[in-house]
């Protein structure tokens, strides 16, 4: 038999089923589901069908005694399965792989629109991308009478975030969250939005004033650049001071640091329109630094939400029973980070097409995992 790395994590998932009930075992299931995801599958009807093609090849990884599931077998666990656990084991296998040494996390919620039933609401959930891996951390369900705010501290408190940069757009720019972070011995940069009133109103104007004389009444350090391409160009600049010993008096935010302003520009047939947002910093003042983890926030949104939607159709998804999608989801961000471990230089719709044309391809790919 071929080992696959992935399965080696989630052992410990406990079967919902009764085990003298059990003809497919969980493992087995769990791969079949994952292969069939990778190679394009949509729904539990094509991972069934998917499965009764592809048997002789994972008999490569397992048994199959009785052969793979039915659809209604594949949603009937899935709706069982105790997402807590399912979570547990993802984080504990994304967090298996060697990390950079100044990870950006990137947090942010994502929608799955069609989850939704005549009783329950469509779910919200809350994730962590880590930057320079380009992969998934783990994942948050929002309970469905709450938001962010809430899941983002459970998140984070089931995550090894140590010496990390955590991003959050101004949602959960929040002094719990803040301490949560520090908590988990890594550092903040917060959006800071209208959400926080006074503290917004403070510190946009302390930076626009210190910005209009050119921070002569205050340390600063500044890093801008310019980028052209697409018939556009795109300029950034970045102000960083840590004076704020009297906003840290006045508003007392914990582990604050300093505060960030970023311009940005684009100009485009002549038009130009300029953008300028605030930052809290629990790092020293480094405006490179901080330039490079703003920027980078925005992959969780291109790099792992629009890929979820555009390459995995997650918006057409109709899988809804009880904890169906949110498990479903989580074998998405599994199969997605799989995919980004592969060596190939391939898009990631190619490489899924090239897994369930080639099974020599699909065999490269899980053992990347």
């Amino acid at each position: 038999m071929i080992s696959v790395g992935f399965l080696e994590h989630f052992q410990a998932l406990e079967d919902p089923r009764q085990l003298r009930k059990v003809l497919y075992p969980l493992n087995e299931i769990l791969l079949l589901v994952l292969c069939g995801v990778i190679c394009g599958s949509e729904t539990w009807i094509d991972i069934a069908e998917y499965g009764e093609e592809k048997l002789d090849f994972l008999r490569n990884f397992a048994p199959f005694e009785k052969g793979t599931p039915s659809h209604d077998t594949l949603g009937e666990v899935f709706s069982n399965l105790d997402p807590k656990s399912f979570q547990t084991c993802f984080i504990a296998w994304a967090d298996s792989f060697q990390r950079a040494c100044r990870e950006i996390v990137a947090i942010d919620g994502k929608t799955l629109r069609h989850s939704f039933d005549q009783e329950h609401k469509a779910i919200h959930m809350v994730s962590a991308w880590a930057c320079q891996q380009r992969m998934v951390l783990g994942q948050e369900k929002v309970d469905e009478k709450s938001n962010e705010i809430t899941a983002i501290p459970k998140l984070l408190e089931l995550l090894v975030l140590k010496g990390a940069i955590v991003t959050i757009d101004a949602l959960g720019c929040q002094r719990e969250i803040a301490q949560k972070i520090l908590e988990r011995n890594a550092d903040y940069i917060l959006a800071l939005k209208g959400n926080q009133g006074e503290l917004h109103q403070d510190v946009a104007e302390f930076l626009e004033h210190q910005r209009s004389e050119n921070f002569v009444r205050s340390r600063c350090d500044y890093y801008e650049s310019v980028e052209k391409g697409h018939g556009r160009i795109e300029s950034r600049r970045c102000w960083a001071t840590d004076d704020v010993l009297w906003l840290k008096e006045r508003h007392d935010w914990p582990g604050l640091q300093s505060i960030v302003l970023v311009e940005s520009s684009r100009t485009r047939n002549g038009n130009t329109e300029t953008e300028r947002r605030y930052y809290l910093c629990s790092l020293p003042m480094d405006a490179t630094e901080a330039a490079r983890a703003i920027r980078s926030h925005w992959q969780v949104d291109n790099s792992l939400h629009w890929v979820l939607d555009v390459v995995f159709r997650d918006d057409d998804c109709r899988v809804r029973k009880d904890y169906s999608p949110q498990n479903f989801h989580m074998v998405k961000q599994l199969a997605l980070n799989i995919l980004r471990r592969s060596p190939e230089k391939k898009s990631l719709r190619l490489r899924r097409k090239s897994a369930g044309w080639n099974n020599q391809n699909l065999l490269k790919i899980l053992q990347a995992s």
